[in-house]
């Protein structure tokens, strides 16, 4: 079922189930009487990440809480996209941008990298969270991702899962077509890998590239910015290997 976008969305950290009465606190008691204006008897869905999502009703509406109760549950719980985003941290306008478009275009992790060329020295992991957070509010999304604490790049490659591709984005890559090298990884476990503003650097390049299970690719014949550059290889691979591709299992 697809998401009920005339009602407004809430994710809730508590367990859900029929019945049971949650309380929040003073934020989101703000958020529904005095931005969004609800009050007592007003219905909206909630959903935590793991139980589905579910329709409640506002009992009581105070300054500093809210009571909903729980009475049906709307839409089951859905899988967590099994697709690894792996970037390098932008300034902060940029990596809000890129991080709910992330979230948006069905990734289940957000890894973020440091690389030769980052110049974000400081990542705000808890903004980070909460930009996932919001965008799952919004666009319908039940699975929320998990944002890991960042990793140097060659700790992360050294670590990483077997069987699982990664597709890199990379600037030197021959061609400007990625979808017939995208294509062929239809199937397999994936991640993608976006470098910062500056790029890779010539020995992650070599690092990278004489790695077996890492996939090179081309992004078109322009210069793209790095949360452009996200946002395009995300759309590649769910068209070509991943949830927009009908001859993809459980697609």
């Amino acid at each position: 079922m697809r998401a009920n976008y005339k009602m407004q969305r809430l994710f809730l950290p508590d367990d859900l189930s029929a019945g049971v009465s949650v309380e929040i606190g003073r934020q989101h008691a703000h958020y529904l009487a005095n931005v969004l204006r609800m009050r007592e008897g007003a219905e909206l869905l909630v959903f935590n990440g793991r139980d589905g999502e579910w329709r409640a009703e506002i009992t009581a509406l105070g300054k500093k809480f809210v009571s909903l109760s729980l009475h049906e549950m709307t839409r089951a719980q859905t899988p967590s996209p099994d697709l690894l985003y792996c970037f390098a941290p932008l300034k902060q306008g940029r990596i809000d941008y890129m991080v709910q478009k992330a979230v948006e275009m069905g990734v289940g992790v957000l890894q973020p990298v440091v690389t030769q060329h980052t110049q974000v020295p400081k990542l705000g992991i808890d903004r980070l969270r909460a930009n996932v957070v919001e965008a799952a509010e919004q666009c319908g999304i039940l699975s929320v991702p998990q944002v890991h604490e960042p990793a140097k790049l060659d700790r992360l490659l050294a670590a990483w899962e077997e069987g699982r591709r990664l597709i890199y984005c990379d600037e030197d890559a021959p061609g400007n077509n990625p979808l017939p090298i995208v294509s062929e990884l239809a199937g397999q476990k994936l991640g993608l890998l976006v470098g910062p503003e500056g790029g890779f650097s010539d020995g992650e390049r070599k690092m990278l590239r004489a790695l077996s299970y890492v996939a090179p690719i081309p992004l078109g014949p322009r210069i793209l910015r790095a949360d452009t550059a996200a946002v395009a290889a995300l759309a590649v691979i769910q068209a070509a290997a991943g949830d927009w591709c009908d001859n993809v299992d459980g697609a």
